[in-house]
């Protein structure tokens, strides 16, 4: 069984619900849609949530978020193939895997596409406050262009992603203190061309911090779906 959640942001208590709901087993996928966190501090605080959610058993399978480091730039993670894609993980949490940005992976019998990144608009308070931040945390053009090679070379049935295309944003999910008119939509913009160009059944977003349904586009926060 495969299930799929939202941002979790350092916190195991939507993972210890999902597992007092749905029990799921060893051998089960649960899918994070981005800023799961355990990436964040680069200090205790990730390796005790690492710890908890390693002890569940099932694979943790985390797209990147914003929230979070890119775990290419941590010393701890190695790469190896898992169901037809590549996936960073660590010796010590081998459960908690990391897929690379623009793989496919075969999933429940479905060619699934991972896609991850997104533009943090709460960036310039982060950086005033000493907060955490990375520059990479949006798709490189590198990866924008494996992403549209892969689509050309393997069909996809699903979406993994952490923020969505363009024309299904949410826009009751603003923030009213942003300027939106200062808020870079370069990634969303982007993946309009790829939503445009893929015939899939289902795509599966988070990063909005909303439980929403639009067309094929799942919107996830807290609520759980099953692939």
């Amino acid at each position: 069984m495969i299930y799929i959640t939202g941002d979790i942001h350092c916190s195991a208590e939507p993972i210890y619900e999902l597992y007092e709901k749905y029990q799921p087993k060893a051998e089960d996928i649960i899918v994070i849609l981005g800023d799961v966190g355990v990436n964040y501090t680069g200090r205790l605080q990730d390796r005790i949530l690492k710890e908890n959610l390693s002890a569940l058993k099932s694979v943790f399978f985390c797209i990147h978020g914003n929230h979070e480091n890119r775990p290419q730039n941590i010393g701890t993670y190695r790469e190896k193939n898992w169901n037809g894609g590549r996936v960073l993980y660590e010796e010590d949490f081998p459960n908690i895997l990391f897929p690379v940005d623009g793989d496919i992976f075969e999933l429940d019998n479905k060619k699934c596409l991972v896609i991850g990144g997104a533009y943090s608009v709460d960036k310039l308070y982060r950086i005033r406050m000493g907060y955490n931040w990375w520059p990479d945390e949006q798709p490189s053009p590198a990866i924008k262009e494996y992403v549209e090679k892969q689509i050309k070379s393997s069909k996809t049935d699903v979406v993994f992603s952490h923020t969505c295309p363009f024309k299904y944003i949410p826009t009751e999910c603003f923030l009213p203190s942003i300027d939106q008119s200062k808020v870079d939509n370069s990634t969303e913009k982007w993946l309009d061309k790829i939503e445009e160009s893929i015939d899939y059944k289902a795509w599966y977003a988070g990063h909005w911090h909303i439980n929403k349904r639009i067309d094929k586009m799942h919107f996830l926060l807290h609520d759980v779906e099953i692939l």
